[in-house]
C-alpha cells in the first residue's frame, strides 16, 4: 500500500488542522495570557492546511 501525492497531502493536510485547533484550544483554555499568540499560530496552521487541502488534486 504506498501513499501517491494526493494521500501525502491530505494527511499533511488533516495533521495540520489538528495540530492548529490543538493550539487554538490551548491559548483559550489553559494559557489565557497568551491565547492572541496561540491563537495567531493555530489561524496560521489552518491556512496552510488550507493550502495544502487545495493543492490536494494538482501536485
Amino acid at each position: 500500500m504506498g501513499m501517491n501525492k494526493n494521500s501525502v497531502c491530505a494527511w499533511a493536510s488533516f495533521l495540520m488542522f489538528l495540530i492548529g485547533t490543538a493550539l487554538v484550544l490551548l491559548g483559550v483554555l489553559k494559557y489565557e495570557d497568551y491565547a492572541i499568540g496561540f491563537s495567531t499560530v493555530g489561524i496560521g496552521f489552518f491556512a496552510i492546511s488550507w493550502a495544502f487541502n487545495a493543492l490536494k488534486g494538482r501536485v
